[in-house]
C-alpha cells in the first residue's frame, strides 16, 4: 500500500521543499493543497480519515505547512479537530520549517554546552523560528530574552510564547547594532533568527564578550546573520565560543525533517508539534 501525505499550505503555492522532504522521508506520493484554511480544511481532512481503515491508515498522513505561523497554527488545530475515534491520521506541523530548524539548532547547542540556568538571547526573536528557539530555550531551564526592533511586536512575541509554551520570556528593543551588542552583553548564548540577509550583531559586539559561550545563526545568505560566523560552522571555535551556522543547523534540520515524514507512517495516531519534534532533535543531534 502507497504511502500517501497531503501536504495542506496556508500559502498560494505548496511548497516545494516541503514537497521534496516529504519524498525523501519515505512518502511514496505527495499530494499538495494551497490556500488551505482552517474553515476549508474539512472535505480534505475527511479524505484522508474515511478511506483506510485498520493498521492501513497509518499509510496516510497530513503535513501542515506555509510561511504563516499564525495560519499554521490555527489549520492544524482544524485538522486536529477533525479526528474522532480511529478516525484520524498522524499530523506534522512545520510552517516556514520553524519547528525543525528552531529544534535542530538549539539540539545542538544543548549537545554543545549546557543551558539550564544560562542566559539566551534571541536576536529578531518574533518570527516563527525564534520564537520555538526561545520557548525550546525555555523549557531546558534557560533564562530567556528575545529582541526585535519594535517594542510592541517583542511584548505580543512573549505572550505569545507564555501563553503556548507555559515559558516567560523578557522582550527585549533593539533598534541598531548598538542596542544589540547592549542585549547580547550578559548573555551566554546568542542565537540569531533574523530575515535572510540581515546583519544583526557584529563580530566586535560578540568575539571579545567574555560571557557568551554558544553562537548560533540560522541565516545562510550574506550577509549572515552573526558576522564572523560562517554558514558552513558546526561546532566551530570561533574566538573561544562554539559556533553554528546556517548550513551547519541545516544537515540535522534535514535529517529531522525527513525523520519526522518517515515517523509519521508508524502509526495512525502521530501528532508532531514543537514539542515532539524538539525530543526527535535531541536524540538526532
Amino acid at each position: 500500500m502507497k504511502k500517501l501525505l497531503f501536504l495542506l499550505d496556508t500559502d498560494p503555492y505548496p511548497s516545494v521543499f516541503d514537497t521534496v522532504v516529504a519524498y525523501d522521508g519515505g512518502a511514496d506520493r505527495v499530494a499538495g493543497y494551497a490556500n488551505v484554511t482552517a474553515d476549508n480544511v474539512g472535505a480534505l481532512v475527511d479524505g484522508t480519515i474515511f478511506t483506510r481503515g485498520g493498521k492501513d491508515k497509518q499509510n496516510t498522513a497530513i503535513f501542515v505547512g506555509g510561511g504563516d505561523i499564525t495560519k499554521g497554527e490555527a489549520l492544524f488545530a482544524a485538522v486536529k479537530k477533525k479526528f474522532f475515534g480511529p478516525f484520524r491520521v498522524s499530523a506534522m506541523l512545520d510552517s516556514n520549517g520553524s519547528n525543525t530548524t528552531a529544534a535542530a539548532g538549539v539540539a545542538l547547542l544543548a549537545k554543545a554546552g549546557k543551558l539550564k540556568g544560562k542566559k539566551a538571547v534571541v536576536l529578531a526573536g518574533t518570527g516563527p523560528v525564534g520564537m520555538r528557539a526561545a520557548a525550546f530555550f525555555g523549557q531546558e531551564g534557560a533564562e530567556v530574552a528575545i529582541t526585535s526592533r519594535a517594542q510592541t511586536r517583542a511584548d505580543n512575541a512573549a505572550k505569545a510564547i507564555e501563553s503556548r509554551f507555559g515559558v516567560k520570556v523578557k522582550p527585549i528593543e533593539a533598534k541598531d547594532d548598538a542596542a544589540r551588542a547592549k542585549a547580547v552583553k550578559d548573555a551566554d548564548i546568542v542565537f540569531a533568527a533574523g530575515a535572510i540577509g540581515v546583519q544583526l550583531l557584529k563580530t566586535q559586539d560578540w568575539q571579545s564578550n567574555a560571557n557568551i559561550a554558544l553562537l548560533a545563526d540560522v541565516n545562510a545568505q550574506p550577509p549572515l546573520g552573526i558576522e564572523g560566523v560562517e554558514a558552513t560552522d558546526k561546532g566551530k571555535d570561533r574566538h573561544g565560543k562554539t559556533a553554528f551556522g546556517a548550513l551547519g543547523i541545516g544537515g540535522l534540520k534535514l535529517k529531522l525533517h525527513r525523520g519526522c515524514i518517515g515517523q509519521l507512517f508508524e502509526s495512525s495516531e502521530g501528532v508532531l508539534d514543537a514539542e515532539e519534534i524538539y525530543k526527535l532533535a535531541k536524540g538526532m543531534a
